[in-house]
């Protein structure tokens, strides 16, 4: 039996087995086997061979949380507390075997098990830290606009300290690997590293007008508008679109994209005197690059009126068979974020995946006459979150509930009717 306060050697041995990384996971495994691991954290108890409740998770609660201590173990080199980092590794989601909300629940729990295992009260903070903010930064590096001086405010104000946005970091970086290879990339790992950059800046006490500037739209692609020049110009995987505004042209190349088969994970767009700029990010499949001159084809046919994208997609639609799974895929929804930009409304759409689900959404927004500003999009197994910086006709931030409120209507409409 432990006492009520572990003595500090067992916190210490707890600790070497974590950090023993690939190794530690069928040992624990085998304790668990015979209950001595629960014994142990009687709070593992409920996450015992528990499922998870989204398809992109490769494994059972309990196995994700070990297989996050695995590779959270070969990241210890970059935080100043190891033992923290393994521990909230094997901890983050232990709110998952309990009703409610998962980091809500978990902030309790852990705060409970440190205290038991004999941590101070500052690491007692650190580990709380990590589990309410697990998500944090995956979640505003991938659905938040980097460039907004709001985005890394808000996350600055929400971390704190430097100790703490390492380890997150770092817990980051293992749980989204453990996860599965839908929800770790080049390009998010980047996103991320981005945001850690300047939000470190910002609590070292740097000034966030040095970190945050505006990178889009360039200077180039500025000079490119003002000539009245056309471009449709595809390099690499990305897709740059000049041309003259008009109402639905960002969904219209987000639906030629699906047409032609490609996922998009991000976009900028920005609009002034009649002339509107859009810039497409499509994900890599393979090594042989989008064939962007037919691409580039069917874009001017789709924005002079000239290709009926909604026909298209039904059709592309109806013969799209998507992976099954036993899980429940997210029942659609809008969220709204006004406090995190200053000077656009935030849409955050969840809903599952399918053919054309950026153009249904978008097609929705050119509806009322929304304007798009960014656009940062996701692909988690079958599931999908889009954020979107959107102004109103008039250039202005959403607030009214009415309209924020037939905007959800439209996008659901979208969404949930065949095209």
């Amino acid at each position: 039996e432990m006492p009520q306060i572990w003595p500090e050697e067992a916190r210490e041995l707890l600790i070497e087995l974590l950090m023993s990384g690939p190794d530690a996971v069928p040992i624990i495994e085998d304790l668990d086997q015979y209950g001595l691991f629960a014994h142990l954290i009687p709070e593992w108890e409920s996450c015992r061979s528990k499922p998870q409740r989204n398809a992109y998770h490769r494994f059972t609660v309990d196995r994700h949380l070990l297989e996050t201590v695995s590779v959270a173990a070969g990241l210890t080199t970059t935080v100043a507390r190891p033992d923290l980092l393994v521990l909230g590794a094997l901890l983050h989601d232990i709110g998952k075997g309990y009703p409610g909300d998962h980091t809500e629940v978990g902030v309790e729990l852990v705060e409970s098990i440190a205290k038991r295992m004999g941590y101070e009260n500052n690491d007692v903070e650190l580990l709380v830290g990590m589990v309410e903010h697990h998500l944090l930064l995956p979640d505003v590096a991938t659905r938040r606009d980097l460039d907004d001086d709001g985005t890394i405010k808000s996350v600055a104000s929400a971390v704190k300290t430097l100790s703490l946005l390492s380890l997150l970091d770092a817990l980051t970086e293992a749980d989204s690997i453990a996860t599965g290879s839908s929800a770790w990339s080049t390009w998010k790992a980047g996103l991320v590293r981005e945001l850690v950059a300047r939000v470190q800046h910002v609590l070292s006490g740097g000034d966030i007008d040095d970190v945050v500037e505006a990178g889009f739209p360039s200077q180039k692609q500025l000079d490119v508008m003002l000539t009245g020049e056309e471009v449709f110009s595809g390099d690499q995987f990305e897709l740059t679109v000049i041309t003259n505004d008009r109402p639905g042209v960002f969904s219209k190349i987000a639906g030629v994209l699906a047409l032609n088969g490609h996922d998009v994970i991000g976009a900028d767009a920005f609009s002034e005197d009649g002339r509107a700029l859009s810039v497409f990010s499509v994900a890599e499949k393979s090594y042989d690059l989008p064939k962007w001159e037919e691409i580039s084809q069917q874009v001017q046919l789709a924005l002079d009126g000239r290709l009926d994208l909604a026909v298209r997609l039904g059709e592309r639609s109806r013969i799209y068979i998507s992976a099954s799974t036993s899980a429940k895929p997210f029942e659609p929804k809008v969220e709204v974020d006004n406090l995190t930009s200053d000077f656009a409304t935030v849409l955050e759409v969840s809903c599952p995946d399918g053919v054309g689900v950026l153009y249904r959404i978008t097609r929705a927004f050119a509806e009322l006459d929304l304007n798009i500003v960014r656009a940062r999009v996701q692909t988690l197994g079958s599931d999908v979150v889009d954020a979107f910086y959107v102004l109103d006709a008039k250039g202005r931030k959403i607030q009214d509930l009415d309209h924020l409120e037939e905007i959800e209507l439209a996008v659901l409409r979208w969404l949930t009717t065949d095209l």
